[in-house]
């Protein structure tokens, strides 16, 4: 029996390519400006163009990038797109503006020789197993953050569910949010068939049935970011990671599935 085998980003995005759930990019925010204030009471001004282009600016520090803005539900966009400044970053924004809420998502994937330290050299150095990186944080729009105010937030609704992710006719995988720091995914059909693993993630609630769910692959260094709405059974986001295996480019593609909920285990002990 033929072995699966992992496959590189670029691969990947080949592979989710043709016919797929995507949602089309809209342009509903071209032009407009935000104040982003954040838990920490710092401000970044966010600026979208009307030609697909972001700049956000948080003190002495300007990020430029091309970037895909999408709205999986009225009134709350995702901003997506990799900033010039730094070959190996990633940018995500949530803008709930029925809520005047935002949340950020900064990744970061490694450099070649980060990637080849192996997972035993790795757990005796005490690092992660996983050495792609995602910085999360929170804040509202256009006002300074109010003492105990509730903001986009980690949870846990979606622990102990099981999920089946379609993306195309050719691409579908299952998710199974074991805990608060993991889940486990396989393929059960497309360019990746026959391949599971377990890998880092965080979950963010959004609203009522609608996350955002972020996860870190160790073997192949790849960052996902998405958007998962169980009401309306549909998903949006992006994955990037190295478009091959010299390092020299990435692939930054959307992705998006109709989703259902197989079961949910609840164990005793948790």
């Amino acid at each position: 029996m033929d072995q699966p085998v992992f496959i590189q980003v670029g691969a990947l995005a080949d592979g989710f390519a043709p016919a797929n759930h995507t949602l089309p990019a809209c342009n509903e925010l071209a032009g407009r400006q935000f104040q982003l204030h954040d838990d920490t009471g710092r401000v970044a001004v966010l600026t979208l163009s009307q030609h697909d282009a972001l700049q956000l600016t948080q003190g002495d520090v300007t990020l430029h990038a091309r970037c895909r803005v999408t709205s999986l539900r009225p009134q709350c966009y995702l901003i997506d797109g990799l900033p010039q400044e730094n070959s190996r970053s990633s940018l995500s924004l949530v803008l709930d503006l029925a809520h005047g809420l935002f949340t950020r998502i900064d990744g970061q994937l490694p450099d070649e020789a980060t990637t080849r330290i192996d997972p035993f050299r790795r757990v005796a150095q005490g690092l992660p197993l996983t050495a792609v990186e995602a910085v999360i944080t929170h804040g509202t729009i256009d006002r300074p953050v109010q003492a105990g105010e509730r903001l986009h937030h980690p949870t846990d609704e979606l622990i102990g569910m099981r999920n089946l992710y379609r993306y195309s006719q050719t691409e579908c995988y299952e998710h199974i949010y074991l805990n608060s720091h993991f889940y486990a995914w396989q393929c059960l059909q497309g360019v990746e068939q026959g391949l599971a693993d377990v890998d880092r993630c965080y979950y963010v609630k959004l609203a009522d049935a609608l996350y955002l769910f972020v996860w870190c692959e160790k073997i192949v260094p790849t960052l996902g970011v998405v958007l998962i709405d169980l009401a309306q059974g549909k998903t949006d986001g992006k994955i990037v990671g190295y478009q091959s295996g010299d390092f020299s480019a990435l692939s930054n593609f959307a992705v998006g599935a109709q989703a259902q909920v197989l079961n949910t285990t609840r164990h005793p002990l948790a």
